[in-house]
C-alpha cells in the first residue's frame, strides 16, 4: 500500500526560506562523558554508538523519509526513502587531543555551514571524539521543515535514554512503503482542495447560525493578526549585524544557573523569557557601544517563536509555532528599567492574543499550496522583518544517555536568515540554561562581547533585588553559589 504525508504550510515555509547562504537547519551540540564508552588507551567505542543510533533511528519516522513533489502544483510531500542508508547521515570525526572547547566550537561551525542534501532524509549527526577529559560530542542537525524547538528536543530524547543501563535492541529491518504515482498524488490533491472548499462553506453556515459568537472569535483573531502584520510593515532599525550574510558561520555558548534566572523572574514579577530578553537587550547594547557603533534611537525588534503545540503533539514532527515581535530597548543602560519595558510588552502581547494572529497565518498557509508558500517565504526571507531571533526551548530536567554515556551539556543552534547575522537559542537542561549564539562570519567579532555581557546582565538584575547568584562550573555538572554584593559595594564595582 502506498504512503505519503503532506508538509504543512509552515513546514513548507522553511523550504522557501533556504538560500545559498541561509541554511534552514536547526542543530544541537551535546557533550557526553565517555563513561562505559571509554576504550583502553584513548577514544570511545564508535561501534557501540553506531549500534545504539541504528536501533533508535526507527523511533523517528521522518528520519527515514525524503521529499517528493506533486506534479504541476509542486507542493512537497514526505515519502519513505527506499534507499535509506544510515552511513549517509551518521559521521565520525576526531579533534586533536586534548580537544578544547574552542576547537569544538570551530568544528560545530563547520558542520553548520554544510547544507543538507534534499535528495535524502534531511538530517545528519556527527560524533566528535577527542575532547579534553575523555569526553565526546554529538552534533545533530535537522532541517527546520521537520522540527521546531520542542519537536527537536523530543527527537533528541528519542535518540537517547533516561536509563544509563538501557539495553540496545536489535534494529528491525527497514521496510519502506512505496510512494504513490504522480497521477495518484495529483488526484489526492484535487480531492483535498475540494474538501477544503466544502469545509469553508460549512464554516460560513455555522457563522450564519451564530453570528455573534463567530464574530467575536473572528474579531479577536483578526485584531491580533492586524497587530502582527502592521508591526512588520515598518522596518526595524539598522544595526551592523543586519547586513547580508555569507556562507560561513561562527558559534559561541555559555551557561547560567537556571535556578538564578527563575529566582530573578519571580523576584521581579515576570517570566524567564522576560529576564532572558532583558539580558539579550543589555548584551547587544553594551557590545555595540564597545565597538563604537552608534545605537539606534528606536528599540531593536526581536522575533520570539511561541509554541502552540498541544500536549498530545509533543512527540510529533513538524512546526507548531506562532510569533511575537518584541522591542528591545538596547539604549537603556539600567537593567531593571529594561526589564520593566520588556515585561509590559510581553504582558500586552499575551492579552492581545498575538500568538492567535500568527496561528491564523500558519493555517492560511496550509491552504495556499506549498509551491505558493515557498515562493512567498523566499520573498519574506530576503527582507528584514526583525533584527534577530531569540528562541528559548525547555529541555529535560533529568540526565539523558547515549549508549550509557551521560549527556552533561547541550547547546542549541539556530539558522540565520538573509539579513540576520546573529541568532540566539536557549535550552534548559539539568539545572543549566544554555545560551548559544550563531553568527555570520563577518559578525564573529560580536560573539565574545555578547556572551560576556549576557552573564553580567543577569548579575545586575540579581544584585538589584538581592537574589543569590549561582555559577555554572564550565565543563562540569556542578554549580557554586555566591551571595549578592552589598549595595555599597555595587555602587563602586
Amino acid at each position: 500500500m502506498t504512503h505519503y504525508e503532506r508538509l504543512s504550510g509552515l513546514d513548507a515555509c522553511f523550504l522557501g526560506f533556504e538560500t545559498r547562504n541561509a541554511y534552514m537547519h536547526v542543530a544541537v551540540t551535546a557533550v557526553f562523558e565517555a563513561g562505559p564508552l571509554a576504550r583502553p588507551g584513548a577514544g570511545i567505542d564508535i561501534d557501540r554508538i553506531w549500534r545504539h543510533l541504528q536501533a533508535r533511528v526507527e523511533r523517528i519516522p521522518r528520519f527515514r523519509q525524503k521529499l517528493n513533489h506533486l506534479p504541476l502544483v509542486g507542493d512537497a510531500v514526505w515519502v519513505d526513502d527506499d534507499g535509506f542508508d544510515l552511513k549517509r547521515h551518521l559521521r565520525f570525526t576526531r579533534l586533536p587531543q586534548p580537544g578544547s572547547v574552542e576547537q569544538l566550537r570551530t568544528r560545530c561551525a563547520e558542520i553548520l555551514e554544510r547544507p543538507l542534501d534534499r535528495r535524502w532524509p534531511l538530517w545528519e549527526a556527527w560524533v566528535i571524539d577527542g575532547l579534553a577529559g575523555g569526553r565526546f560530542a554529538l552534533v545533530a542537525k535537522v532541517h527546520h521543515c521537520i522540527v521546531d524547538g520542542i519537536a527537536g528536543i523530543g527527537m533528541l530524547a528519542a535518540l537517547l535514554d533516561l536509563d544509563p543501563d538501557a539495553v540496545i535492541p536489535e534494529p528491525e529491518p527497514w521496510k519502506p512503503r512505496p510512494a504513490p504515482t504522480a497521477a495518484a498524488l495529483l488526484r489526492d490533491e484535487v480531492a483535498r482542495r475540494a474538501q477544503g472548499a466544502a469545509n469553508a462553506g460549512r464554516a460560513v453556515s455555522r457563522w450564519l447560525r451564530g453570528p455573534r459568537e463567530a464574530a467575536g472569535l473572528v474579531g479577536s483573531a483578526a485584531g491580533s493578526l492586524w497587530r502582527l502584520v502592521s508591526t512588520t510593515l515598518a522596518s526595524p532599525p539598522a544595526v551592523r549585524f543586519n547586513d547580508p550574510i555569507g556562507p560561513h558561520r561562527d558559534v559561541s555558548w555559555t551557561s547560567v544557573a537556571l535556578a538564578t534566572v527563575n529566582r530573578v523572574a519571580q523576584g521581579l514579577g515576570g517570566t524567564v523569557n522576560d529576564v532572558v530578553l532583558t539580558m539579550v537587550s543589555g548584551a547587544l547594547g553594551a557590545t555595540l557601544r564597545e565597538s563604537g557603533d552608534p545605537l539606534p534611537t528606536e528599540p531593536l525588534r526581536v522575533l520570539v517563536p511561541v509554541s502552540v503545540r498541544r500536549a498530545d503533539e509533543l512527540g510529533e514532527a513538524g512546526n507548531r509555532v506562532s510569533l511575537w515581535l518584541v522591542p528591545l530597548p538596547i539604549a537603556e543602560t539600567d537593567a531593571r528599567r529594561r526589564f520593566e519595558s520588556i515585561r509590559a510588552v510581553t504582558q500586552e502581547l499575551k492579552r492581545g492574543g498575538e500568538a492567535t494572529g500568527g496561528t491564523v497565518v500558519a493555517e492560511a498557509a496550509n491552504w495556499a499550496g506549498g509551491a505558493v508558500v515557498e515562493t512567498l517565504a523566499r520573498v519574506v526571507g530576503s527582507t528584514r522583518v526583525s533584527n534577530l531571533i531569540v528562541t528559548n526551548v525547555p529541555g529535560p530536567p533529568v540526565p539523558l544517555h547515549l549508549a550509557g554515556a551521560r549527556m552533561v551539556e547541550a547547546y542549541p543552534h539556530l539558522p540565520l536568515f538573509e539579513q540576520q547575522g546573529l541568532g540566539l537559542a536557549l535550552l534548559s537542561y539539568t539545572g543549566r540554561l544554555a545560551f548559544c549564539l550563531v553568527a555570520d562570519w563577518d559578525q564573529r567579532g560580536m560573539l565574545s562581547g555578547v556572551m560576556r555581557h549576557l552573564e553580567s546582565g543577569l548579575d545586575e538584575l540579581a544584585t538589584a533585588i538581592g537574589v543569590p547568584i549561582e555559577r555554572v562550573v564550565a565543563g562540569e555538572g556542578r554549580r557554586r553559589r555566591r551571595a549578592p554584593m552589598p549595595a555599597l559595594m555595587r555602587r563602586h564595582a
